[in-house]
């Protein structure tokens, strides 16, 4: 359902389109093109190519100017956030209730918003869908929607959400997909509940919509050493046996549809000690921000990738990473160290803030990097530090240390990189 939230101007730049019709930060958009609009996306589906008439509010006062605009070129305003839908579901697994006490508000906001996951990629459950929503999300094509299925079995599902009235995630995927709405779906392998039998028959029954149903992603369990609910962990043999199944479906639909469909998360592999799939078996990465083909995509750039002839050799780096990713990066670097005088070290951060069963790098906190780096970066002057563990848009890491306490706390000078091979490349090649 569309909210009554004022959709305020946050920012108009300077000699855009929007800034010469008059607009300014804390105007209130009534309307584009004669058609309300109450959050971003009805911004950006109201949008016409040539001219915007809007309406808008300022001290209380209804007005409306024009916005020309030319070869379909961006009006220069940017609009305040929309207030999220919370989730009212009580996941058995939700990694935010695995959180302990003290971080950044933010972080424990569980949302359950459509928009979310057209805009971003969030998962949702589907689980507060109202009658408004999906008429909304038929008419503006909100395609593609990220969807947590889990399991297709209702009394299971509605176990694993701890919400006994969830609608029955068949139904919604067969309105979706008869509707012609692409969605990516995501199940959270949870030992001793979605597992083996339960995850074939939910592969199976999601595997009927396809091609609506574009991926499946099959992600291991995440769990922090502050949960309440004692879930089994994904261990090698269940990440194996997990990994035959999804990989005997992905023999059947490349052999009918040319794509696999259904993934294993990186997770899964390594926890498994287990090859990668080649990178082209993963198509077009539509699931890599949820950890699928990321590593793959790494190895694949990182052998590709030429490296200078020469490079700096005067200036001593560090670089850190999470346990799981440690190899693949460490092997990268092994690479870049056969050029003469350059040095540079990778130090596995043990994630003691959550617990070592969590491995990845985007959720290492500033403290535990910076207790790695106390006892392994003697004689190194500046820290590589990769972007993912950063908050978008800030300095800060997960526990609120931000990169200026890194360098107080070192002494090192600090460089952020994306993370890829050519990105530690460039960082280099500037010293």
């Amino acid at each position: 359902m569309r909210t009554n939230n004022k959709l305020e101007i946050e920012s108009v730049i300077a000699e855009s389109p929007a800034a010469k019709a008059g607009l300014r930060r804390g105007d209130i958009l009534l309307s584009i093109n004669s058609s309300p609009v109450h959050d971003v996306i009805d911004f950006m589906f109201n949008k016409g190519p040539d001219e915007l008439k809007t309406e808008f509010m300022r001290n209380n006062a209804k007005n409306t100017v024009l916005i020309e605009l030319e070869n379909d070129e961006d009006p220069g305003i940017t609009v305040k956030p929309f207030k999220i839908k919370i989730c009212r579901n009580n996941c058995i697994f939700c990694f935010v209730k695995q959180l302990p006490k003290g971080l950044r508000r933010s972080l424990y906001i569980k949302d359950e918003d459509y928009r979310l996951s057209f805009l971003y990629g969030n998962y949702m459950t589907l689980s507060n869908l109202t009658h408004e929503d999906r008429k909304r999300i038929l008419e503006q094509r909100l395609s593609p929607l990220y969807i947590s299925v889990h399991t297709t079995n209702k009394s299971l599902r509605n176990k694993l959400l701890g919400n006994p009235k969830a609608q029955d995630i068949i139904k919604e995927l067969k309105f979706f997909a008869g509707n012609k709405i692409r969605m990516h779906i995501q199940i959270v392998l949870c030992p001793g509940f979605n597992d083996a039998g339960e995850l074939k028959n939910t592969i199976r029954d999601i595997y009927k919509f396809y091609p609506y149903v574009s991926s499946i992603a099959v992600v291991p369990v995440g769990l922090t050493r502050h949960r309440k609910f004692q879930l089994q962990p994904v261990t090698k043999d269940k990440a194996l046996e997990s990994i035959e199944i999804v990989e005997s479906f992905q023999k059947r639909f490349k052999k009918k549809h040319g794509e696999p469909i259904v993934y294993c998360s990186d997770e899964m592999y390594i926890k498994a000690e287990k090859t990668f799939p080649n990178l082209k078996e993963y198509g077009s990465l539509s699931q890599i921000e949820n950890g699928v083909g990321m590593v793959p995509l790494f190895i694949s750039q990182s052998k590709k990738i030429s490296i200078p002839k020469v490079l700096p050799g005067k200036t001593n780096f560090v670089t850190f990473t999470g346990t799981s990713f440690f190899p693949y990066l460490n092997k990268f670097i092994n690479r870049i160290l056969e050029h003469e005088g350059v040095n540079i070290r990778v130090v596995p951060v043990e994630n003691e803030f959550f617990g070592q069963s969590v491995t990845v790098t985007g959720l290492l906190t500033g403290r535990d990097i910076i207790k790695s780096l106390c006892d392994n970066a003697d004689s190194c002057e500046i820290l590589i530090v990769p972007d993912v563990v950063l908050k978008e848009g800030d300095n800060v890491f997960l526990d609120d240390v931000s990169l200026s306490d890194i360098e107080d706390a070192t002494g090192l000078k600090i460089i952020v990189t994306d993370g890829t091979p050519q990105g530690f490349i460039d960082t280099i090649s500037r010293f």
